[in-house]
């Protein structure tokens, strides 16, 4: 299946209805097909092999999809927010491609060699051209190259194939299944699989989507009353500072809110549960590799949690769900042996909707193609599914892998505790030493010491940090990743500076 049916179901099933954008100015199903095919009469025109797609989220991003996917050439949604020479290599991999980015990022671009236009260019482009009638892209043209965060190591472009994508939407999602009204708010940046997954699901099941350029918290929560949004999907720190607002947090039209990306703390979704009572909540958990979700924490889990004085059940609020029924997931050792329910090891995971493949890289599924994730998990014994962070992110204090997500989570549920990150610092005599950093709540001071005990108390000597900072905030990507790399360059250099 082709990524161009999704439009074409959509503008054949329901063409009047409006898809894209604010209710003062949407587009519907039938204006986002002929934009898509406006777009892809100008990538042919220019002789491109792709399209490279460096500005916010908005209307102009659905319609580059759409348009590349016509035309058979991948999207290739970028980060706007790399440094020169991050961005120089990227671009570099793609040097016939047409450009689409914001005023200021245009030079970039431009000096890179591409034929550059505005979002607003690319949309009366698009319109002015007259579509011509051709058949579907080849699916196993890329869809999309999203490039990896490279918040460990250097950026990856992960291989997105309209099979991948395609298998994620018909699986999850009923066409036309959304009401008339209903609106979906988006806050992810483009360059990231959410905001692709998002136009694909929304688009299939009749929602109209409004997206959010820049996040604030106040912001956040005027449009969803504005624009009577019903479905939202947001990270965990989007979640903590728009429930931390002062005044109106009220969300009246809201039934559904979707939140990833990251670890959520238990205190902040349970504050969200007991302040809106009435929208159902979702945790799903997925990587760029596998086109999205691949496990869910669904309404009625997260209602049974909350209600719960079966400290097991409860326990399932911190968990990512249950794997969705087209995804085969596999917990193995080091050694690759599937190991038994409630033990921890690499989280390794297979299905349709996994691409594991990188640009110029290959395939990197193993011989019954199964894709490791990379992350470190376990899965009890009623198959929920437990994160444990990213193998990457693994201290290795003398002889002993120690995870770090476990002493975060001892830190954040210390009541005086916002954010916390736990690293590992080099040194010399075990190799690499524990110390972290975090925030405390609004109006509270912590000790380091004390916090030092507060661990040892609920964990064990080795596992105790040998330094804890406290800073105002932690340093994240706009999807809520911390900067790992950043932690530790900081930390560094506020215990030489002492």
């Amino acid at each position: 299946m082709n990524l161009t049916m999704v439009l074409e179901m959509a503008a054949e099933g329901f063409g009047d209805r409006a898809v894209v954008g604010r209710r003062a100015d949407a587009l519907t199903a039938a204006r986002l097909r002929d934009l898509a095919a406006g777009g892809a009469a100008k990538v042919r025109e220019a002789g491109a092999d792709a399209i490279v797609y460096l500005a916010v989220n908005g209307p102009a991003f659905p319609v580059a999809l759409f348009a590349a996917s016509l035309a058979g050439v991948p999207l290739v949604p970028v980060n706007y927010r790399l440094g020169a020479d991050q961005l120089g290599q990227l671009l570099a991999n793609h040097p016939r491609a047409l450009g689409i980015a914001d005023p200021a990022q245009a030079e970039a671009l431009t000096a890179a060699g591409l034929s550059t236009r505005t979002p607003g260019e690319w949309l009366a482009e698009a319109a002015a051209t007259v579509p011509e009638t051709v058949d579907p892209a080849d699916t196993e043209v890329p869809a999309v190259i999203i490039y990896t965060s490279g918040t460990t190591s250097k950026p990856k472009g992960v291989v997105l194939r309209h099979e991948n994508l395609a298998s994620y939407v018909l699986e999850t999602v009923e066409f036309a299944s959304a009401g008339e009204h209903d609106t979906a708010l988006m806050s992810v940046p483009p360059y990231h699989i959410a905001a692709v997954s998002n136009v694909l699901s929304n688009l299939y099941a009749g929602r109209r989507v409004v997206t959010l350029e820049a996040f604030t918290p106040e912001r956040w929560l005027s449009t969803v009353r504005e624009e009577a949004v019903t479905n939202a999907m947001v990270v965990p720190t989007m979640l903590a500072r728009v429930l931390g607002v002062d005044g109106d947090r009220s969300v009246p039209s809201l039934k559904s809110l979707a939140y990833g990306g990251a670890k959520m703390p238990l205190k902040v979704i349970e504050r969200a549960l007991r302040e809106w009572p009435h929208v159902e909540f979702v945790n799903a958990y997925g990587l760029t590799e596998t086109s999205s979700t691949i496990s869910v924490l669904g309404p009625d889990e997260h209602r049974a949690a909350i209600s719960s004085d079966d400290a097991a059940v409860r326990a399932r609020l911190e968990s990512a769900g249950k794997v969705v029924p087209a995804i085969e997931m596999e917990i193995r050792d080091e050694d690759g042996e599937v190991l038994p329910r409630g033990a921890s090891g690499r989280i390794w995971v297979r299905g349709n909707q996994v691409s594991s493949e990188y640009a110029g890289l290959g395939s990197s599924v193993d011989e019954r193609g199964f894709f490791d994730t990379r992350d470190r998990g376990r899965l009890d014994a009623e198959g929920f599914l437990f994160i444990e962070g990213r193998i990457d992110d693994t201290i290795i204090r003398g002889a002993e892998n120690i995870a770090p997500a476990e002493i975060e989570d001892v830190l954040l549920h210390h009541p005086d505790i916002d954010d916390a990150v736990v690293v590992g610092v080099p040194d010399d005599e075990w190799g690499q030493r524990i110390e972290a950093a975090v925030v405390p709540r609004s109006g509270t001071t912590v000790d380091g010491a004390a916090l030092r005990e507060y661990v040892r108390e609920r964990l064990r000597g080795s596992k105790t940090p040998d330094y804890i900072a406290t800073w105002d905030e932690l340093p994240r990507t706009p999807t809520g990743k911390i900067l790992r790399r950043d932690v530790v360059r900081d930390l560094l250099g506020e215990r030489a500076a002492s």
